[in-house]
C-alpha cells in the first residue's frame, strides 16, 4: 500500500467528527500540497511526499508509546483511536503550502557548476508552528482541549517557548507530552534524511 493510501485508510476509519470530511477534501484539494511538501527544508523528510511520510511515522509511534503497559497503568494515559488519529496525523498540518522550491549553484560530482534545487520557507500565514496547526484544524472540526494542546506543544522543549510553559502543558495535557515524544521519535530515528 502506497502511504497516501495508507494516510486517507487510517483518517477515514478514525476521524469521523463534523468537519473533518472538509478538511479532508481540502488537503485532496489542488490548493493544499500535504501529500507532496516536505517535511522541512534540510533535515528530516526533506523531499517530496516527506510530510506525509513523517505524518504516518508520528501515528505509529504514538500508537506505540500508548499501548505500552506502563504507559496506560502507571501513568494513565489513554486516548481514543480518533484523538490518536487527529494529533498524529495533522500535528504538522501548518507545513502546508509552505515550502517551496528554489534553485541555487552547486558544484556536481564532476566539480561542474549546476543549479540544483533546494527547499525554502514562504509562509504566507506566519503564525508560529503548533498553533498555526490548531487553527488550521479548529478552521474545519473542532479539537478538545487535549488534543489543541497536544499539538500546541508537540515540539515540547525543542521549541521557541518559555520552558516552563511546555512543562506545565506536559503535565497539565500526558498526551501533549506523548505526542512530542512520537514526534521527536519519528523525527530522529525513523524519517528519510536526503
Amino acid at each position: 500500500m502506497d502511504l497516501k493510501q495508507e494516510f486517507l485508510d487510517i483518517y477515514k476509519e478514525n476521524i469521523t467528527r463534523d468537519g473533518a470530511d472538509k478538511l479532508l477534501e481540502y488537503l485532496l484539494s489542488p490548493h493544499s500540497d500535504f501529500f507532496t511538501a516536505p517535511a522541512s527544508t534540510r533535515f528530516h523528510g526533506s523531499y517530496e511526499g516527506g510530510l506525509l511520510e513523517h505524518s504516518l511515522n508520528v501515528y505509529h509511534c504514538l500508537k506505540d508509546y500508548l499501548s505500552r503497559e506502563r504507559v496506560k497503568s502507571v501513568y494513565g494515559l489513554t486516548a481514543s483511536e480518533e484523538t490518536i488519529a487527529i494529533c498524529a496525523l495533522l500535528h504538522d498540518i501548518c507545513k502546508v503550502n509552505l515550502y517551496k522550491t528554489d534553485y541555487r549553484n552547486a558544484k556536481n560530482e564532476q566539480g561542474v557548476w549546476e543549479k540544483v534545487p533546494y527547499y525554502t520557507t514562504d509562509d504566507k500565514l506566519p503564525y508560529g508552528h503548533g498553533e498555526k496547526s490548531v487553527y488550521i484544524i479548529t478552521g474545519f472540526m473542532r479539537l478538545s482541549r487535549e488534543e489543541a494542546f497536544a499539538i500546541r506543544y508537540h515540539m515540547g522543549f525543542s521549541s521557541v517557548e518559555e520552558k516552563g510553559q511546555v512543562g506545565k502543558a506536559f503535565e497539565m495535557f500526558p498526551l501533549a507530552f506523548a505526542l512530542s515524544t512520537a514526534d521527536m521519535e519519528a523525527t530522529y530515528y525513523i524519517d528519510g534524511k536526503k
